[in-house]
């Protein structure tokens, strides 16, 4: 594949603080190899109106594009986003990340000349992700039903406790009584999983993890299943509703409906830098066995 074949489909956000100079290095980049550039609609209205465009584009709408890469710049946010319209295209999504910790948008913006470089010169590698697919009472979830994070069963603001019967392959598990339930990918597991004191799992371990919100019984602890189950669950809730949410687009559903979740018929592709590390990502980006008395 030559340079000047070389597509991308640009997605960011419409307020990016302080990151101008970032991103109008990134596009110099870009049209300095000779891409064609495709950018989401609403970004290109954001980057005419900043002063940003300074060369010629398309623009997009929805999922309607094709391009040999996605790149997303701004944070895993951003990522997850951009993740969520490539859907089951078999393109590659590169993070930039102008956002705050990135473990998906994983490029720092002055690295930004050096990845995009490696990328024309075929230098990289691709990083496959499970995602979750999301059926709700046998019906395809409203929007869209794929998580490359997590799903988040959780109760109303004003709500009690829920209780979630989750069932693995149609066996029971156990009665989560818990302000909710997190049912995260390895890629996921850095990320609300974590915050709730779910286990890293390592990309490409071909698991799920089951970790209960703030749950009623201390010994209740998040579990590590296969990725290929199904997961059922089924929610009682006082206020007889709750919320599910799906890389944080939620939905309130009503008690008595069910949920399932499997792994989905493909997999979001990340580019990787050669020889970028997953454990060097973590004791960078989370300061991982860091000790302030000897140098990290």
């Amino acid at each position: 594949m030559t340079n000047d074949a070389l597509e991308f489909a640009l997605f960011g956000n419409t307020y990016q603080e302080k990151n101008e100079q970032a991103i109008r290095q990134t596009l110099c980049c870009l049209a300095s190899h000779g891409a064609r550039v495709h950018i989401d609609r609403p970004f290109y209205r954001w980057l005419v109106q900043e002063g940003l465009m300074e060369h010629e584009a398309d623009t997009f709408d929805g999922d309607r594009f094709s391009a040999h890469f996605a790149l997303s710049l701004g944070g895993d946010g951003t990522f997850l986003k951009a993740a969520g319209r490539v859907g089951a295209k078999p393109i590659p999504i590169v993070g930039i990340n102008m956002g705050r910790l990135g473990f998906l948008a994983d490029v720092m913006p002055d690295e930004v000349e050096g990845a995009l470089g490696e990328i024309f010169a075929g230098q990289f590698s691709l990083e496959a992700h499970a995602v979750i697919e999301v059926e709700v009472d046998g019906e395809t979830f409203d929007g869209n039903p794929f998580a490359v994070n997590d799903v988040a069963v959780l109760k109303r603001d004003n709500a009690a406790m829920i209780s979630i019967h989750a069932n693995i392959n149609g066996e029971e598990l156990v009665t989560y009584q818990a302000d909710g339930l997190i049912v995260a990918t390895p890629a996921g597991s850095t990320a609300y999983n974590l915050s709730n004191g779910g286990p890293i799992i390592v990309p490409g371990t071909h698991s799920f993890i089951l970790t209960p919100v703030a749950p009623h019984s201390l010994n209740v602890r998040p579990i590590v299943v296969s990725d290929d189950v199904c997961i059922e669950l089924r929610v009682e809730s006082r206020s007889h509703c709750y919320l599910v949410a799906v890389d944080g687009r939620s939905r309130p559903l009503t008690e008595g409906t069910t949920i399932r979740l499997r792994k989905a018929p493909y997999a979001v592709q990340l580019v990787r830098r050669q020889g970028q590390s997953y454990f060097a990502t973590l004791r960078n980006k989370m300061m991982w066995g860091a000790d302030r008395r000897t140098p990290f």
